[in-house]
């Protein structure tokens, strides 16, 4: 696949549709033969132009805020909107009424306050729990269930500012407790879920088990997944939702670079590309992670080792550490994979590094070129 790749000026993003509809196939089939609603998560791939391919598989999108929503109602406008947020604005929420059909809230104070203008609306209500289960590891900036989470509500707080009143108000619960995770980690929570709300979940129409499923991954037990689903929808009668993001586009996007230099430190050889950590993969620094790059071992299995980092001034600016085949050299091209996930929707011009353009490559092998990218697209983040 490298040859058809050469051509394009590096660094950039290239999103593949075939992977991207088989994914969407996989999901839709999990859909068919449960019942259940799979919403994309645009947190983690807000990629519209890909959304009328998706459109024909999921049941629409799941936004975090105002600009989320409305890309998913003007791009995906045949689908659901879902919204979640932390806390709300005053000054958007009129507007958020325009774009979501689900509204789901992060405290009982912020369903008081916006519930019944939500409700009169005609929307769907909703709020998020905690169930304060954590099933990660090691990660606990990715993890809504770590002690002190700002995200959901506790059983605890339930009880003490839940009112009837209120309570009538809702529709629905929605928890998020996962991250690139297997359907084990899924039962473990949704027995907790159950322990701590049983008295509440029978009142509700609809259970959204949020995201973090990688239901895509090649050893994902997916009939497990479809019997948690299920038995959720035939013990509490609710309409089940689940919004992943990873799992809609995941092993679909490649980051190509080349590389600029390579220069020496203490006996360890460092290869300067033209794509940045910080910039074009900050998950790579947050995680943090070492993402998978085509033709080389990360762990030191072949017999040219080198330290792979961008060419901004930030000295943490590092992606990993690789072994190669044969020597790096200036000009060389370097493809990293799964880069359509928590990449192009999160990517920044620190430094002035421009912004990678986006190309298609499309199910015939074709490529298309579908963003242009300049100068313009980093000053005008900075003033008039």
């Amino acid at each position: 696949m490298n040859g058809i790749f050469d051509s394009l000026k590096t660094p950039c993003y290239v999103i593949d549709e075939g992977q991207l509809l088989k994914n969407a196939e996989a999901l839709a089939s999990v859909m068919s033969r449960t019942g259940c609603k799979i919403l994309l998560a645009q947190k983690a791939f807000s990629n519209y132009d890909f959304y009328p391919l998706l459109s024909g598989y999921l049941a629409g999108t799941e936004a975090s805020g105002l600009y989320e929503a409305r890309l998913g109602k003007e791009e995906m406008p045949e689908g659901e909107v879902h919204v979640f947020c932390g806390a709300y604005r005053d000054d958007e929420f009129d507007e958020l009424l325009k774009y979501a059909d689900h509204i789901v809230f992060n405290s009982v104070h912020q369903l008081a306050k916006f519930g019944f203008k939500a409700k009169n609306a005609g929307k769907s209500v909703g709020l998020r729990i905690n169930p304060e289960c954590s099933t990660q590891e090691g990660h606990e900036i990715y993890d809504p269930c770590a002690r002190g989470s700002r995200l959901g509500v506790t059983r605890s707080v339930l009880d003490k500012e839940m009112t009837p009143e209120l309570l009538e108000l809702l529709d629905g619960l929605h928890f998020h407790t996962l991250c690139e995770q297997n359907s084990d980690a899924l039962e473990v929570t949704v027995r907790v879920v159950e322990e701590k709300f049983a008295d509440v979940l029978p009142r509700m129409k609809w259970l959204n088990m949020g995201g973090g499923h990688h239901i895509t991954k090649a050893d994902y037990d997916v009939a497990r997944l479809e019997r948690i689903l299920t038995d959720a929808k035939e013990k509490w009668g609710v309409q089940v939702y689940l919004e992943p993001g990873e799992a809609v586009a995941l092993n679909s996007g490649y980051l190509l670079t080349r590389v600029l230099d390579v220069v020496e430190n203490q006996d360890m050889k460092i290869a300067i590309l033209d794509a940045s950590a910080a910039c074009h993969m900050p998950d790579v620094i947050e995680m943090p992670y070492t993402p998978p790059l085509r033709g080389a071992d990360s762990e030191g299995g072949k017999p040219y080792r080198y330290r792979l980092g961008g060419p901004t001034c930030l000295s943490g600016d590092v992606i990993g550490d690789y072994s190669f085949d044969h020597e790096l050299k200036e000009g060389d091209l370097l493809v990293f994979e799964d880069m359509a996930i928590y990449t192009t929707c999160k990517n920044n011009t620190f430094n002035g590094m421009p912004l990678p353009d986006i190309y298609k490559l499309k199910a015939d092998g074709s490529i298309e070129q579908i963003t242009h990218f300049g100068y313009a697209d980093f000053k005008h983040r900075l003033g008039s």
